[in-house]
């Protein structure tokens, strides 16, 4: 781990060193695919430790570092596919942490409802809440047990008050789950003994606080997925409805108070256009309007430095620009300094900082870096590079992205991001088309993909769509793209095709589409309704019978999931819009990899769609991990998967096609 200060007015010239692009040799596959050294990193109140989850092969450690010395003081470790998932300093030497158990069947670690505690050092580990509580399981070599509870526990707000007392959210385990009314608990981190603060007045609530960490709004739906927002007064038992999706047509949704405790900032979706900023006075309890962008909705709050209050908002179009509701208030004009050290093609953030505001640790990324750790020392004004996510990776290695707008054959306006080759000319290059999984709610952004990185410095150029239904423009742009599955969603991707052989940039015959989960299905789609625009498809943990979604996998299984489905994908018209159905259309060679353990596409998609293109003629080739989920998790899945991906490349698009 490299280490080392520096003024912040000269980290510019640091992180943004111009390197000439001649003779830059590209990251092997492996040096993609290996785990980061951590995934984050927090101080504690008062910048004596660090704090840092640090993937493994078979699950995910907890690590606690003195910050002078960077040498390790504790560590929690909790055994083989389990995964520390999320964590907070509670007190000025104890983390409380939760996990996430590694099931088969999918490809990220499951929250299991279970808090922990350690103390810096490595001893006071205890599970303070969980199911697996004295059932004989070892968790930890360390790790003390309490009573075993049938619940579902989460952490609201760690704003710790002198009798060491944390807000913790509990759902009861029951038949389902995601139907429970849930409690905000005040909990002793000393005991373990919890106090009911605040009763969900909806299922499946999430709670908000203001920066006295007091429960003030609950959000949550039933089974009709219709959201709803409360808020209720200071001590107040009596929620007060703010607004009802079923009856607005609208979703508002809480992200934060401002420093005074009085003005709360809400998302707000609006027709024709993105999402706002409302700001809600709880004294008068009115809203208007307080912020907003003509083209993308509100990505995500700006925290105070002191982490319990918001100063401004991120917008992504594509790239993380700053808003800030007070161009004065102290933390603002701090970021900005910093942002301007770092320049505008590194957006920063503050991550986490010491109660006193001294130190802060400062995290940037770039489609070129994956990620860089700074602490900030705001009395001295200097920056210590204290952690890289990928240090054996030059930002000279990677290839920048570049927005692009193209317009779909309705008029709708669509952004695109296109990633280059390094060192060559945006002209006749072999292209692959990848559509984003999802698909609504979801959309690509500005930043470091190791996907599209991996095909860009083997010579492809990579464009991703934020077709329609994608998430991040607002509710009509959503909502365009429900029931359109192989219809105007795959319209967007053929236009955007269209745009790219217009402009140049595609060789036209060499482009591949391929995507993963919704991507898959659009891969496979795309070269049945456009047999001569493409010249292979990668469907990857994809869905291909519509009608099956119905009844395999684990979306139909809830009431919800069965009411998302019928408002997303409809009914009418699904058997010609899969691809399973269609596959005689085909005349491109195919590779399909899916997990037969996937419990979001269940496998059958995969082996029904392989029958059916053999059945058609076309050339197919398949991989099926058994114990993979919805995406290989394990290292050598995932390379083995990654070099077929480029050797089927090379062979249809690549050196070998010409």
């Amino acid at each position: 781990m490299k280490r080392f200060f520096l003024p912040f007015l000269l980290l510019m010239g640091m992180v943004l060193s111009v390197t000439s692009f001649a003779e830059v040799t590209p990251p092997s596959v492996p040096d993609f695919l290996k785990n980061e050294p951590f995934t984050r990193i927090e101080i504690s109140p008062t910048g004596k430790y660090l704090a840092a989850i640090a993937p493994m092969e078979s699950g995910s450690s907890l690590f606690i570092l003195e910050r002078e010395t960077m040498q390790r003081s504790g560590y929690f470790y909790a055994g083989e596919r389990i995964h520390v998932v999320d964590f907070a300093w509670v007190s000025d030497d104890q983390v409380m942490f939760a996990v996430g158990e590694q099931f088969v069947g999918y490809d990220a670690p499951s929250l299991t409802g279970e808090l922990y505690i350690t103390r810096a050092d490595g001893t006071g580990q205890e599970l303070l809440i969980g199911f697996r509580a004295n059932d004989g399981q070892e968790l930890g070599s360390k790790v003390n047990q309490r009573k075993r509870e049938l619940v579902f526990a989460s952490m609201i707000d760690n704003v710790a008050s002198d009798d060491h007392r944390v807000l913790v959210a509990i759902s009861p385990i029951k038949n389902s789950s995601m139907d429970s009314y849930t409690t905000a608990e005040r909990m002793d981190i000393r005991s373990g003994r919890r106090v009911v603060e605040a009763r969900a007045p909806v299922r499946r609530a999430q709670f908000g606080t203001d920066p006295q960490g007091r429960v003030r709004f609950a959000q949550g739906a039933g089974g009709d997925n219709m959201l709803k927002l409360y808020y209720r007064e200071v001590d107040s038992e009596d929620w007060i409805l703010i607004n009802d999706q079923a009856a607005t047509d609208h979703v508002v949704s809480f992200m934060g108070f401002a420093p005074d405790g009085v003005n709360a900032y809400l998302r707000a979706s609006r027709d024709n256009g993105p999402d706002v900023v409302e700001v809600f006075d709880t004294k008068a309890r009115s809203r208007e309007i307080a912020m907003q962008h003509d083209r993308v909705s509100p990505d995500g709050p700006i925290q105070a430095i002191d982490g319990h209050s918001v100063i401004g908002m991120w917008f992504r179009d594509p790239q993380p620009t700053a808003r800030y509701f007070d161009d004065q208030h102290p933390d603002a004009r701090l970021l900005r300094s910093l942002q301007a050290s770092f320049g505008d093609t590194l957006p920063v953030s503050i991550s986490s900082a010491t109660s006193d505001g001294r130190f802060a640790l400062l995290f940037a990324s770039s489609p070129t870096n994956p990620g860089d750790y700074f602490l900030f020392d705001r009395e001295a004004k200097k920056a210590q590079l204290i952690g890289s996510r990928r240090e054996w990776i030059q930002p000279d290695q990677l290839a920048d992205m570049r927005v692009a707008e193209i317009t779909a054959r309705d008029g709708l306006k669509l952004q695109a991001l296109l990633t280059l080759p390094i060192g060559r000319e945006a002209k006749a290059l072999p292209v692959v088309i990848n559509p984003h999984g999802g698909p609504f709610g979801v959309r690509d952004d500005w930043g470091y993909n190791t996907e599209v990185q991996i095909l860009a410095s083997r010579g492809y150029a990579v464009l991703q769509v934020n077709f329609r239904g994608s998430g991040g423009f607002g509710k009509d742009f959503e909502h365009a793209g429900y029931r359109q599955w192989g219809r105007a969603m795959q319209d967007d991707l053929t236009d955007a095709t269209h745009w790219l052989i217009e402009q140049g940039i595609a060789d036209a015959k060499r482009i591949c589409i391929a995507g993963g989960s919704y991507g898959g299905y659009a891969a496979l789609m795309g070269v049945a309704k456009e047999p001569d625009l493409y010249r292979c498809a990668i469907g990857y943990v994809g869905v291909y019978d519509l009608a099956m979604m119905y009844s395999n996998g684990d979306i139909p299984q809830s009431y919800s999931g069965k009411n998302y489905l019928t408002m997303a994908l409809g009914k009418d018209g699904l058997a010609e819009m899969s691809p399973v159905n269609v596959a005689d259309r085909i005349k491109v060679p195919v590779l399909l990899a899916a997990g037969g353990a996937d419990e979001r596409a269940p496998v059958e998609h995969t082996e029904a769609m392989e029958r059916a293109l053999k059945a058609a003629g076309v050339p197919v080739d398949t991989l099926i991990y058994r114990d993979e989920g919805h995406g290989f998790f394990k290292y050598e899945h995932r390379l083995e998967y990654y070099t077929k991906v480029l050797d089927f490349l090379d062979k249809h698009i690549g050196q070998s096609a010409k």
